[in-house]
C-alpha cells in the first residue's frame, strides 16, 4: 500500500530554563525529545505510536501537525513537507490533542461554524457535516451551551467534531481517550474504526495497550524519543500480550528490569 505519512530521521531538542531544570530535577540544559525517528504510515490504516509519558510522542505529532519545526530530518504527509509546505499539510490533516483548549465563552455551534469558515467550507456543506457529526457525538442538545458549562467528555467530543470539520484524509490524535469516561472513550474509538473503513489514515499516540490492540493495524514503540520497535501489531506481540512485549522491549532498551 501507499505510504501517506513518511517520517525520516526527525530530531527535536528543547533548551531548558533554570526554572525548568529545577522542576525537572535535572542539570541538563538541553532535552532531546525526539532522536533520529523514522516510520511510515500506510494509506487507510490506523497506526499507533505507543510509549510512556515523556517518550516524545506528543512532540512528534506536533511536528507532523506543523505546530513546531523539527531541528532536522524530514516528514511528508500526502506529498507535502511539514517544513517547506506547512500550509498545504494543514489542509490535509485533522489534529486533536487533549491540550486543545476551546474558547469557553463560545458554543459548539459557533465554534464549528467559525472553523468551517477558516477552511472555506460553503454553508450548505458545513451544515450537512455538522448535523452528521453532532448527531454522531451527541452534541445536538448542547449545541448552544457555552463550552465553559460542558463536561470534560463533551468538550472532547466537540473538539473531535471541530478537528474533522474539513473532512481531512489524515487524522492525527494525541491521546484520543485520555481523561474520558468509558462511554465517551468507546464512542471515540468506534468512530476512529469507522473512519478507517471510509479510507481515512489515522495516527494516534497513546500509552494505553488496550486501545492499540483494539484499533491499530500497526504500532511503533517509542522510548526516549527513538523508535524501539515498529511493525504489524501481531508481529510486535509475537504471540504474547502487547503489554508483555512492551515491557520486554522497554527493559532491553533502557537496560533495566521492570
Amino acid at each position: 500500500m501507499k505510504d501517506i505519512i513518511r517520517v525520516i530521521g526527525l530530531n527535536k531538542s528543547f533548551t531548558l530554563s533554570t526554572k525548568q531544570q529545577k522542576l525537572a530535577k535535572s542539570r541538563e540544559k538541553v532535552i532531546h525529545a525526539v532522536t533520529d525517528l523514522s516510520f511510515t504510515v500506510e494509506q487507510g490504516e490506523i497506526f499507533g505510536l505507543l510509549g510512556p509519558n515523556g517518550a516524545g510522542k506528543t512532540t512528534t505529532l506536533r511536528m507532523l501537525a506543523t505546530l513546531i519545526k523539527p531541528d532536522s530530518g524530514e516528514a511528508v504527509l500526502a506529498g507535502a513537507n511539514v517544513v517547506s509546505q506547512p500550509e498545504i499539510v494543514r489542509t490535509k490533516i485533522g489534529f486533536l490533542t487533549s491540550e486543545l483548549k476551546l474558547e469557553e465563552f463560545f458554543t459548539p455551534n459557533y465554534l464549528y461554524n467559525f472553523f468551517a469558515s477558516l477552511h472555506g467550507i460553503n454553508p450548505k456543506l458545513r451544515d450537512q457535516r455538522k448535523r452528521d457529526l453532532f448527531e454522531k457525538f451527541g452534541i445536538n442538545n448542547f449545541a448552544e451551551v457555552k463550552i465553559a458549562n460542558l463536561s470534560t467528555g463533551m468538550k472532547q467530543k466537540v473538539s473531535l467534531a471541530i478537528s474533522l470539520v474539513h473532512d481531512p484524509g489524515i487524522i492525527i490524535f494525541d491521546e484520543p481517550t485520555n481523561g474520558l469516561d468509558v462511554i465517551t472513550a468507546k464512542v471515540v474509538t468506534d468512530y476512529l474504526i469507522a473512519l478507517r473503513a471510509q479510507g481515512k489514515t489515522i495516527l494516534v499516540s497513546t500509552h494505553i495497550f488496550s486501545l492499540v490492540e483494539k484499533i491499530c493495524d500497526r504500532v511503533g514503540i517509542i522510548i526516549k524519543g527513538s523508535m524501539a520497535a515498529c511493525g504489524k501489531l501481531d508481529d510486535i506481540r509475537g504471540g504474547k500480550t502487547l503489554e508483555d512485549r512492551f515491557f520486554k522491549i522497554y527493559s532491553e532498551t533502557m537496560g533495566v528490569v521492570v
